[in-house]
C-alpha cells in the first residue's frame, strides 16, 4: 500500500477502500456506502454486469441477456471473459448466495 500522504498510481490498489467495505453491516449501509463512493451511472454498470455474470452462470445465451439486462455485447463479452479468466470472486458470491437461498 502506498506512504500515507502519497499518491495512488494507476496499478496500485487501496486496501483501506475494501477493508471499509467488509466493515458494512447491511445492504442499506453498503447502499448507502456505493452511492457515496460511485455516480449512478457506475453503481448501474456494476449493478448490471453482476446480473450478466449471473446470467452466463445459469446458462443463458447472450441475445437473451441483451434483451433482459439492456447490456451491450461488449459487455457480456467482457463480463464472460472475465468469468472465464476469473480470480473466483463471482463464482465465490454467487456460492454462497445460492448457499443462503439468494440466488
Amino acid at each position: 500500500m502506498a506512504a500515507p500522504g502519497s499518491r495512488i498510481g494507476k496499478k496500485q490498489k487501496n486496501d483501506d477502500f475494501y477493508k471499509a467495505i467488509l466493515l458494512l453491516k447491511d445492504e442499506a449501509e453498503c447502499y448507502s456506502f456505493f452511492c457515496d463512493v460511485c455516480t449512478q451511472t457506475e453503481l448501474r454498470a456494476m449493478e448490471q454486469r453482476f446480473e450478466v455474470a449471473r446470467l452466463l452462470t445459469q446458462g443463458m445465451v447472450y441475445s437473451d441477456i441483451l434483451e433482459r439486462t439492456g447490456a451491450s455485447s461488449a459487455t457480456i463479452s467482457r463480463v464472460a471473459r472475465s468469468l472465464n479468466d476469473s480470480s473466483g470472486g463471482y463464482d465465490r458470491v454467487f456460492e454462497r448466495m445460492k448457499n443462503n437461498g439468494k440466488l
